[in-house]
């Protein structure tokens, strides 16, 4: 017996909708995730993607449109007939069973027998790195070692897909790096589907093979966390996926997939988003760690601005700063600090570089 011998289910949702009364939770979604994929469904409070879950989950049912797994219709199969892991932020374990009990719990509630429950309590309790803790009670542990209790609970009756509600939301951060890449590692071993949702932008680029980031009930745009960072389709991608400087004008002029536009009397070239023609008015976006410091002897030949530094802020391996424009505008510039960092000072006279590959030029609505 194997535990590790999971094939990941399949999802896909239809133009899945959820409203309470006469508030849309989710409105007109639809996505597929392969077998096998980590996906996140990412966003604010309130986007829909705890509503998305629970529906796939059985615990909501859709107003309208379908859920399939496996390819089999799901909309209005009850819970317990989905074969799906459920992990929640709080754990959700029985105080009064011991670890081991706890986990054995979904082996016989489907009637596994006494010897294969031992083995596949023992297999699961080995993955998550819980060898001899079957006899302790939730209160003896602590909350990671909660979680990956959960965890085991999950994975012991070979679901071939979990379903994780911020489940490492309530653990400190340095706890929660750790366990992120300890679940990322299990769920690839075993080769399980994954559906996990958290508000936390890092964790989703940590752990995602996609990310499916909501806005107001739909999808702003899903892709893999590359392509989110580097490629937002829009200014809500763009300012809640990581940190972003944002410079208001016209798009002066477009060129295939290019555009350019002028800021501080200088033309800024970037990489045009969908829907702009010359003469819209634009975004231009492009992240704090892709703007240098330029100098004569500088590689990058193509957007740069003058300024001045106004603020400097010591962050370790990078100095923070905060440089402004000539037409008043201010920058966020992450400098490593082997940059020669330690000589720049309040008030000096910089010139900011950055590639038109790492520049975006989005609608500005």
């Amino acid at each position: 017996m194997n535990i590790k011998a999971i094939k990941g289910a399949s999802v896909r949702c239809e133009n899945l909708q959820k409203s309470f009364g006469a508030v849309k939770a989710v409105d007109s979604v639809s996505f597929e995730i392969g077998g096998s994929e980590f996906v996140t469904l990412l966003g604010p409070s309130g986007s829909g993607k705890t509503t998305t879950l629970m529906m796939i989950a059985g615990f909501e049912v859709p107003s309208d449109g379908d859920i399939l797994i496996n390819d089999r219709s799901v909309a209005v199969v009850q819970p317990r007939s989905r074969d799906i892991g459920m992990i929640f932020q709080n754990y959700a374990l029985f105080p009064h069973m011991t670890v081991y009990q706890n986990v054995a719990f979904p082996l016989r509630m489907r009637g596994r027998d006494e010897q294969e429950t031992r083995q596949r309590v023992r297999i699961a309790l080995e993955t998550v790195g819980l060898t001899g803790y079957d006899a302790r009670f939730p209160r003896q542990l602590s909350g990671g070692q909660q979680q990956r209790v959960a965890f085991a609970r999950a994975i012991v009756f070979d679901a071939p897909l979990l379903l994780m509600d911020e489940p490492l939301g309530a653990l400190d951060k340095q706890l929660r790096q750790r366990l992120q890449l300890e679940v990322k590692r299990i769920q690839r071993d075993l080769g399980v589907t994954v559906i996990y949702v958290t508000h936390d932008q890092e964790e989703a680029l940590v752990m995602s093979d996609r990310i499916i980031l909501m806005n107001d009930a739909r999808i702003a745009q899903m892709g893999t966390p590359s392509e989110l960072y580097d490629r937002p389709v829009n200014k809500f991608v763009a300012s809640f996926l990581g940190e972003s400087n944002m410079l208001h004008g016209q798009l002066d002029q477009t060129r295939g997939d290019e555009g350019s536009m002028t800021l501080g009397g200088r033309v800024i070239t970037g990489q045009l988003a969908a829907g702009l023609n010359a003469g819209d008015a634009a975004l231009l976006v492009v992240r704090p760690e892709k703007i240098r410091l330029a100098d004569e002897h500088s590689s990058i030949r193509t957007n740069r601005l003058p300024g001045r530094v106004l603020e400097s802020i010591y962050v370790g391996d990078h100095l923070r700063l905060v440089v402004g424009t000539e037409d008043g505008a201010q920058l966020v510039v992450r400098h490593p600090i082997y940059f020669g960092g330690g000589d720049i000072n309040l008030g000096d006279t910089v010139e900011l570089g950055w590639h038109p590959a790492d520049t975006r030029i989005l609608q500005a609505s």
